[in-house]
Parts: C-alpha cells; structure tokens; sequence
C-alpha cells in the first residue's frame, strides 16, 4: 500500500537552520538511532551553515546537512540526515545538490558510511582515503619506558591558543580560526604536547552519548600522538572513541594494544580534489567527522 504519510514536496523549501534549531536537529539524530549528541549541534550551528528541510507534518525536521567553511576554498559536509519516515524519496539527494551548487568552486570533504556512499559517488564524489573508529577503555601502560616521554604533555592554557593555530594551519591545510577559537569551551578537556618549549602537537576530548571522542589530534608523529591520548584518557573514566586516519596504522595498533577496539569505519571522500588539502602524516583524527 502506498504511504500515506504527507511526503516533503520536490520543491519544499531548504532553509537555513540556526541554534533555535538545535533540538529538533538531535530529534533527527535520534530518529536514525544516532546519539542526539546536543553538544555537537551546538558547536556545528554556531560554527558552520546548516540546512534544513522541515517536516510536513509539523514534527521537527525532515532533513539536515551542515557545511563548515574554512579559508583557502575548503570546507567539510557533515550530518547528512533524512527523517527514517521519509527516506528513499530523493531529500538527500536534493539537499546535496544544493549545497554543492551554493558551494562554487570551493573543495568538498567529508567522511562516508557505508550506507552513504552510493549518493556520494553518483553525485561526483571521490574516495580519497579511509578512516577507521576506535572505542573502548584505554588502558594504562605497564611502566616501560616509551619514546613518547620526549614531549612534555599538559592542560592547555590561553596562551596556547595562538600556537595552536599555526599549527592547525599548517596542519589541516585551511584557516580553522573561527571552529578552534570555540573548542576550549566545546571540549572537556584540552591538551598540548611541547618539545623543548616549541608546540608540537595538541588534542582534545569531548562528550558524545556515554563516551568521550578524541578530536582533533595533530601530533609531529606517532609517540607524540600517543602521549596526548593516554594522557586525556588520564582524565576521564569513560571509552574513549577516535576516528584515526586509517594509515596511520602504528598508532591504531597501540590504541589497540591498549584497550580499544575496532568498530565501523568511514570513507573519506572529495569533491572537486583528488585529495583533501593538509598534511596527512600528522592529522591524525578530525575534530569529529561531521567537520572534517
């Protein structure tokens, strides 16, 4: 039988979503069996341009899609969400379409399931790389000696904040400014990682659900990586969950090694690129897959 559920015209508006949206937008989330994760909206609708469709029914929203802009013509696409009630009608589709033609000729990135992909390559995206996920308890070391004592690892300070940017900058490739200017305030807890007094690395844990996420995570190298984990894993008694570069495969091992284990990962994929702009070898995890 067909449904009878009022379905969202072809040509029902998209329009700009903003904190006064923040509810039904975890509303939405929940509705895919997703964490509402209210935290993430929040920093999401402050720091980049959502769209939505709204239900027809009245019942919150139909369909999201966040884009965060960065400068030097980059930005990231997350939380590509359809109401369950109305999926396989062509809304995702649809939103994609708008939000690639708003976008000019600025590159495109963002992080697949399995279940998105499809949409993604027929509309022009391609793979360019592979992220897998982590989660669990991460287990103190047992008292060896490891090269990761060569950094000096700490709470991060106002004053870092300047550092930091640089380093991002460098790092990821764009102007991230205006997302990290918010992420003292966003994360539980922020760290830093210096070699003889010069910043060499940093990385951040915030809530989602029951687990704190480990985002970002720009590090010189692996050992430095590791140290900013373990010690955010320090300072809370929650599983962690990271979505690592899945070539960096020597610190995926250890996260392993120590406690956490693998779950689904994502595509990484671009448009208008063959690859996302940066330097891979030392962005280790995004901030969370919904920004790239």
């Amino acid at each position: 039988m067909p449904s009878s559920l009022p379905r969202p015209h072809a040509d029902a508006p998209i329009r700009r979503l903003n904190r006064g949206d923040l509810v039904p937008c975890a509303d939405l989330c929940e509705d895919r069996g997703w964490p509402r994760d209210e935290h993430r909206w929040g920093l999401l609708l402050s720091a980049g341009t959502a769209y939505g469709i709204d239900d027809p029914e009245g019942k919150g929203l139909a369909a999201t899609c966040v884009v965060t802009s960065y400068g030097q013509g980059f930005a990231a696409i997350g939380m590509l969400l359809v109401a369950e009630r109305y999926t396989r009608q062509g809304i995702a589709r649809r939103l994609m379409r708008h939000v690639i033609e708003a976008s000019g000729e600025t590159v495109l990135g963002l992080y697949a399931t399995a279940s998105g992909r499809p949409l993604y390559e027929e509309l022009g995206f391609e793979t360019v790389g592979q992220a897998e996920r982590v989660i669990g308890h991460f287990r103190p070391s047992n008292g060896s000696s490891s090269p990761a004592s060569a950094v000096t690892v700490r709470p991060a300070a106002a004053g870092d904040l300047h550092a930091m940017l640089r380093l991002d900058a460098e790092v990821f490739g764009a102007d991230r400014t205006h997302l990290l200017a918010r992420l003292p305030a966003f994360a539980d807890h922020l760290r830093v990682a210096e070699d003889d007094g010069e910043l060499v690395g940093y990385a951040a844990i915030w809530p989602s659900d029951r687990l704190h996420a480990v985002g970002p995570l720009i590090a010189r190298d692996t050992d430095t990586a590791e140290a900013l984990v373990a010690s955010l894993a320090e300072a809370t008694d929650r599983p962690l969950r990271m979505d690592a570069d899945a070539r960096h495969a020597e610190l995926l091992g250890r996260l392993k090694e120590r406690g956490l284990q693998a779950a689904p990962g994502t595509t990484v994929m671009a448009y208008r690129a063959a690859e996302l702009p940066g330097d891979w070898a030392r962005r280790f995890a995004p901030l969370t897959v919904a920004t790239g």
